[in-house]
């Protein structure tokens, strides 16, 4: 390191680094937990609510797929700005819906919006922290989502009670979509703050060094910005990498999605009030928040697996068992007890999707890889719910959270078997 290096101080980028993230997140948090329930009011059935609700889930994966060049052409504040209000758009198309084809449309474009503004996130964090603390960081950054998906469904739980309406808690999230444009308008861009520094172009710094496939395949190097290779090309260059890991990304994003999906659905199939439901997720959420930064404490200190296979072994477990709960004599009390578990084990698992692409990822321009990454586990978890919906059709949601269930399982085998892999220890 350099001795003209300015050391890298949290407070530098705290505020506009979270503050927009934070105010977006606590919409989307509202939101999530009761799309299901309007698509129903509108006359779904519980397929083609589960359908809908997966439409956030496949609008963040067409996201995915612009989203690194926007960020790398316009820079990661204006990409964001642009998001929100994006967001603003699907969210009062979903609000004024009259049926579920146009509610599923306004969800689409709200997941469309998503993936710019996550991927701006991420790279500006990828970029700008030091590897020592990226764990933290990205943990944190997790943590911000996950305040939302604590304090949001409690939001909800208020805008309904007061208004009797279920639609009405997407001015939430419009709320704060717009008060993360106003942030991000009034705030200085973090990148120009004094001891904040993206890495140097020349660095050799081990984390900035291409990543060499196991079977001695190697990258070609960044090109320059003007030059930026878009989605397809950064599939092919690291195709390795990513249908190795990137499946276990994939079913990582799987689990997590249908989890999201599935207790709304759930809630609804054994009786469980609209109010009740988003309070019983939002004390989920509470759980699920309070374990980001022990997380990223334990990615830094241990390595990725260390965070990474608690995770997922509990998702899975936990979705077996609530795909058994369902006859067991106090299925309401099964239903509050498995949320809670699943919210654990999410939570001890925050931020490791977004450590392992930056671990990946060229420090120097990370967005193209980045904006790959994110593909392979949103592809998952735009996959779930549709699978969720689909076995639903056919079968039962008992069923469908069974196999949920064990796709999680056998991401936590991939992950043990690939993380070390790619993603050794000393990097």
């Amino acid at each position: 390191m350099t001795t003209d290096e300015p050391p890298f101080r949290w407070r530098s980028i705290a505020l506009p680094a979270f503050a927009p993230t934070i105010l977006f997140s606590l919409g989307e948090g509202a939101i999530i937990p009761i799309i299901p329930i309007v698509a129903e009011g509108l006359g779904a059935s519980i397929a083609i609510a589960a359908l809908v609700a997966a439409m956030i889930a496949v609008g963040t994966l067409l996201g995915d797929i612009p989203s690194g060049a926007v960020v790398g052409r316009v820079g990661e504040r204006p990409a964001m700005i642009g998001a929100a209000l994006l967001a603003v758009v699907g969210l009062l198309l979903a609000t004024y819906a009259p049926n579920p084809v146009l509610l599923g449309l306004g969800v689409l474009l709200i997941g469309i919006a998503t993936a710019v503004f996550a991927l701006a996130r991420h790279a500006f964090m990828t970029s700008f922290v030091p590897l020592r603390m990226r764990a933290r960081a990205l943990s944190t950054l997790g943590g911000t989502f996950r305040l939302g998906f604590f304090l949001g469904p409690f939001l909800a739980a208020g805008v309904i009670q007061l208004t009797g309406s279920t639609s009405a808690v997407f001015w939430v999230h419009i709320v704060g979509c717009l008060g993360a444009a106003v942030v991000l308008l009034l705030l200085r861009d973090p990148g120009t703050r004094p001891g904040v520094r993206r890495a140097d172009p020349a660095s050799t710094a081990p984390d900035a060094a291409p990543l060499a496939d196991p079977d001695g395949a190697v990258p070609p190097p960044v090109p320059a910005r003007a030059a930026r290779p878009g989605l397809g090309r950064t599939l092919r260059d690291n195709r390795g990498v990513l249908l190795r890991l990137g499946t276990g990304a994939a079913l990582i994003g799987a689990i997590r999605t249908s989890r999201v999906v599935i207790l709304p659905l759930w809630a609804i199939t054994i009786g469980v009030s609209e109010t009740d439901t988003a309070i019983i997720i939002g004390i989920a959420g509470a759980i699920d928040f309070a374990l980001f930064y022990v997380s990223g404490q334990v990615m830094d200190r241990y390595g990725r697996l260390a965070s990474a296979l608690p995770s997922m072994i509990g998702l899975g477990l936990g979705h077996l068992v609530l795909s058994v709960s369902g006859d067991l004599p106090g299925r309401t009390v099964w239903f509050v007890v498995v949320a809670m578990l699943l919210a654990v084990a999410n939570g001890v698992g925050s931020g490791i999707l977004m450590t392992l692409g930056a671990d990946l990822a060229d420090r120097r321009d990370p967005a193209p890889f980045l904006g790959a990454w994110r593909f392979t586990g949103d592809l998952g978890g735009a996959g779930a719910p549709l699978l969720v919906s689909g076995v639903t059709a056919v079968a039962s949601l008992a069923l469908a959270t069974g196999v949920m269930g064990v796709f999680g399982l056998i991401g936590a085998g991939l992950l043990l078997r690939y993380v070390p892999r790619y993603v050794p220890r000393t990097r």
